[in-house]
């Protein structure tokens, strides 16, 4: 009873919604996750420079 009910569940929200959107939303989050992960690398290089040429 409940696999019928999930397959139900997930027929509905795939005939919901457009592949454009769902392709759209996962994009989004692609360009921030990238984005957070540029900022973090760039974030440590600086710190790791700032570390070596630091005073000794």
């Amino acid at each position: 009873m409940k696999n019928s009910l999930y397959g139900f569940l997930f027929i509905m929200i795939s005939m919901s919604l457009t592949s454009c959107e769902v392709v759209g939303g996962i994009f989004k989050a692609g360009v921030w996750v990238g984005i957070l992960a540029v900022a973090a690398v760039i974030g440590l290089i600086i710190f790791l420079i700032s570390k070596l040429s630091g005073k000794k």
